[in-house]
């Protein structure tokens, strides 16, 4: 295992473009996913048992746990909060297999999947309660929190991204020196410790986006309601 650092070497030049390390990382990253998609689709016919209960697990956890805190149906919500489960635990995982990296060890990653729940924050506050209704929450409890407000927005996309990307570069780079000087088996423990922080930071991303949709769709004035 290599570590990337802060900047992932460039693999190619096209005029202003640049295809860093991190792109084949992240094909690799989507090939699992629809591989995943595939055995789960594939086995849905079947005993249900495999691939097909996992999945089923892990969709009807995220949906009791959208339930408890956005208070509606969370099944417009699953599509987003899962797959980005589903593709950060796999993007810090992928970085244990030798000769592959995460992806989510190169900022550029973390930020636009911060990028992502920013933009989503606004587009399901609209749709779950217009563009008056949402608007109106960043003038509660007074219109003098308005700069705050718009600070808290910008911050916490930074929040996420620099959590994501600080604990999974700095597990790679501890990683990294330990099998430089200890070879393949004293590492053992700490790559499953790695296992145990890359689904936990994963888990972690996906429950901070459901807390900021709750925000968006439920700070509501009494004379609103939330669709169903």
């Amino acid at each position: 295992m290599e570590s990337k650092g802060l900047s992932p070497p460039v693999l190619l030049r096209i005029g202003p473009l640049e295809l860093t390390r991190t792109i084949p990382d992240l094909l690799v990253v989507t090939g699992v996913l629809i591989a995943f998609a595939l055995l789960v689709r594939l086995g849905l016919g079947r005993r249900q048992t495999g691939w097909p209960v996992v999945a089923e697990l892990i969709v009807e956890h995220f949906e009791d746990l959208m339930r408890d805190l956005l208070g509606c149906d969370p099944r417009p919500f699953t599509p987003l909060v899962v797959t980005l489960a589903l593709f950060i635990a796999s993007a810090n995982l992928i970085g244990l297999v030798p000769g592959l990296h995460s992806p989510t060890a190169d900022y550029s990653c973390t930020a636009a999947l911060a990028v992502v729940v920013f933009l989503a924050v606004p587009f399901y506050g609209i749709r779950q309660r217009g563009l008056r209704g949402y608007l109106r929450h960043y003038l509660e409890p007074s219109p003098v929190l308005l700069p705050l407000e718009i600070i808290t927005e910008f911050s916490r996309t930074l929040a996420l991204s620099v959590r994501l990307f600080g604990n999974i570069m700095s597990e790679e780079l501890i990683l990294a020196v330990l099998l430089s000087l200890a070879g393949l088996l004293v590492p053992v423990p700490i790559m499953m410790l790695a296992v145990l922080t890359g689904v936990v930071q994963a888990y972690i991303f996906a429950v901070l986006t459901v807390v900021y949709l709750s925000a968006a769709i439920r700070s509501q004035a009494p004379d609103e309601e939330v669709k169903p």
